[in-house]
């Protein structure tokens, strides 16, 4: 059950500490010191401080089942299996699950997946995949709503409207389709799908639902996902007062619809709600909005995305009581002040959608019988997605991927770490470099980054001793991207000029989600400017924002030589 969604932190010097959770902001003691950047890129760390925010909030979450039969049959499942049922058992059959067990049997292993719930998890079901439908129909709304950009192009279209049970049938039907088409290539490659809760029992065993069935691997792979995060204060009827998961049911379409939180779910819920004729109001702790994104890239964005919009915002603010909707009361959002908590002020809105983040789900997994305690719910690993017990050692073939260990909260970081995993228990070393993998938000036009913003990259130079530039190109200058009149756009390259690494890529523009993997390609290869300038790409397209970007930078750096012999044609 692995998700698309993110978390965002930022630090400040403050005496009052914010840190931002993905869509929302919540607060942290004084006295926590605070070094975290987890913008949907990476984690680096946690610092106790937040241990007790989450661990507070811990009672929000829906909690698995649990069996009192389990401590019972403990005594008998204490060691390690001699012989084993299946090579690997994966618990949970969301995106991460679904790629692990794919890869497992394409490199021969004997691969079960267990589900408690249904297969595809957060990503298929309630997140990145359903949202994909509605934004899709949100862009087209845009379209033909816009006389300007229509009449550049002299088409002539009568007043555009929309079926809203039909738009969220196409979200439904969508999540419907993809979840049996991951469902049925599993099938068919013979990976065994075991329905149910499971509960690891002890060392390679694990208990598959209420049936007290016992099932035996050589290996074991949590991907168990994540769930809405909810800050204490906040009460969700799941009409009024929504979470993700309930907004893309699209149940109603409200006039005015406000949102906690300004990370990737709510952009692209004001997105979507703005087009279907929505106004939106932002609730964000940060003294800005977006602030998991690289600066430049949020400012651009906020005045193409957030300022010609039915759209406005409370900064520097917490949401600190929401009370949905009753007795003919609209619902009531109360705010106060993020760094005095004095009360700000109180809004009055037809819904609110918490887009607060993810949180892990972890809870009645049966992880105290391999003395393993979760951080914040998150499973500890080392780079390897190996589990670290609690006294810092490694737990012998038990791994952990995507959202349940919080290293980045993306679906296909998930589904690329459970890839990894299953090279080493093949017998081949891998390690996953998590600043190679790209992010996208899906709003019109999209953003996408890929490694370190340029403050990220800037500390790092300053801390490693190395100097760091930056090269910019903009739609403007795209042929391809002016035949559809969407010139309004930025890249960005931060790099080393000494050696030509690229540190990290950020796009706004159309097609941005799609243009990043090259630039997260040439991460992960290590492949540097010097080199991919010489690449060539088709004209006219969208890809040239890229080559522009690249022939751009200054590198002292000479290319490297050709690995083979070239051909003349």
């Amino acid at each position: 059950m692995q998700s698309s969604l993110s978390l965002s932190f930022s630090a400040t010097s403050s005496s009052a500490a914010t840190i931002s959770r993905s869509r929302h902001s919540f607060h942290v003691p004084e006295s926590t010191p605070l070094n975290l950047r987890f913008c949907g890129l990476r984690r680096e760390a946690f610092d106790s401080g937040l241990a007790a925010s989450l661990n507070r909030h811990h009672s929000h979450l829906p909690r698995r089942p649990h069996s009192a039969a389990i401590s019972a049959a403990l005594s008998a499942n204490g060691s390690a299996p001699k012989s084993f049922d299946y090579d690997l058992l994966i618990i949970g059959a969301g995106v991460g699950g679904h790629g692990a067990a794919l890869h497992a049997v394409e490199k021969g292993l004997k691969t079960a997946i267990v589900e408690g719930d249904v297969v595809g998890g957060t990503c298929v079901n309630r997140g990145c995949v359903p949202s994909k439908a509605l934004l899709a129909v949100s862009g087209r709304m845009r379209e033909l709503k816009s006389d300007h950009h229509l009449k550049s192009f002299g088409l002539q279209v009568s007043a555009a409207g929309y079926d809203r049970q039909g738009v969220a049938d196409h979200a439904n039907n969508l999540a419907s389709k993809i979840r049996n088409n991951l469902t049925n290539s599993m099938k068919a490659l013979g990976v065994d799908i075991l329905t149910g809760f499971g509960t690891i029992l002890g060392p390679q065993k694990v208990k598959v639902g209420s049936s007290n069935k016992i099932v035996t691997a050589k290996d074991i792979i949590i991907a168990t996902g994540s769930v809405p995060f909810v800050p204490k204060g906040i009460e969700v009827d799941g009409k009024t007062v929504i979470t993700s998961d309930h907004a893309l049911k699209l149940e109603s379409v409200p006039d005015w619809i406000a949102i906690v939180g300004s990370g990737y779910i709510g952009l692209e819920f004001s997105d979507v709600y703005t087009a279907l004729g929505s106004e939106v109001t932002f609730v964000e702790a940060l003294d800005q909005l977006m602030p998991g994104f690289d600066p430049e890239i949020s400012k651009l964005a906020q005045r193409v995305l957030i300022n010609p919009r039915n759209i406005d915002y409370h900064t520097g603010v917490f949401a600190t009581k929401i009370t949905p909707a009753r007795d003919g009361k609209p619902v009531l959002i109360e705010l106060i002040d993020a760094k005095t908590k004095e009360p700000k002020d109180i809004l009055e809105v037809d819904a609110a959608l918490i887009a607060t983040g993810r949180a892990p789900f972890t809870q009645n997994l049966g992880l105290e019988n391999i003395d393993v305690v979760t951080q914040r719910g998150f499973v500890p690993v080392d780079e390897r997605m190996r589990v670290i017990d609690a006294n810092g050692k490694l737990v012998p073939h038990l791994f952990c991927i995507g959202d349940a260990n919080g290293k980045m909260m993306l679906a296909h970081a998930a589904s690329a770490q459970g890839i990894s995993v299953v090279e080493q228990v093949s017998g081949r070393d891998n390690v996953l470099n998590h600043l190679s993998i790209p992010a996208a938000c899906f709003t019109h036009p999209e953003i996408s980054m890929v490694g370190l913003t340029e403050p990220q990259a800037r500390e790092k130079g300053e801390k490693e001793g190395f100097e760091v530039s930056v090269a910019k190109t903009s739609f403007k200058a795209n042929t391809k991207a002016l035949a559809e009149n969407e010139g309004e756009g930025l890249a960005k390259l931060i790099y080393r000029p000494d050696n030509g690494e690229i540190l990290g890529v950020h796009i706004f523009g159309l097609h941005a989600a799609d243009l990043i993997h090259e630039a997260s390609n040439a991460i992960a290869l290590g492949t540097r400017i010097q080199d991919i300038k010489f690449a060539v790409h088709a004209h006219p397209t969208l890809s040239e924002v890229l080559d522009e970007l690249f022939k751009s930078a200054k590198v002292k750096a000479q290319a490297s030589s050709p690995v083979s012999e070239q051909v003349a044609v």
